[in-house]
């Protein structure tokens, strides 16, 4: 599943602060291999360079592929 800016998204990092915490794609990015990473921004701070396979979709979002 890919994201697009402001989908909500829970973030599953066991390194960062941020584990489990629910936040807003703020900027996404390409990587030179064609991979997607994001920038995921939270009420007190904000998460960059995330993989797409760290994120899941927030509840009540619409989810495209289910």
């Amino acid at each position: 599943m890919s994201f697009e800016k402001d989908d909500s998204v829970v973030l599953h990092d066991k390194h960062s602060e941020y584990d489990g915490d629910t936040g807003t794609i703020t900027q996404v990015m390409e990587t030179m291999f064609g991979d997607a990473t994001y920038t995921v921004s939270f009420e007190d701070g904000q998460e960059t360079g995330v993989p797409e396979d760290a994120l899941e979709a927030a509840d009540g979002d619409d989810a495209d592929d289910e």
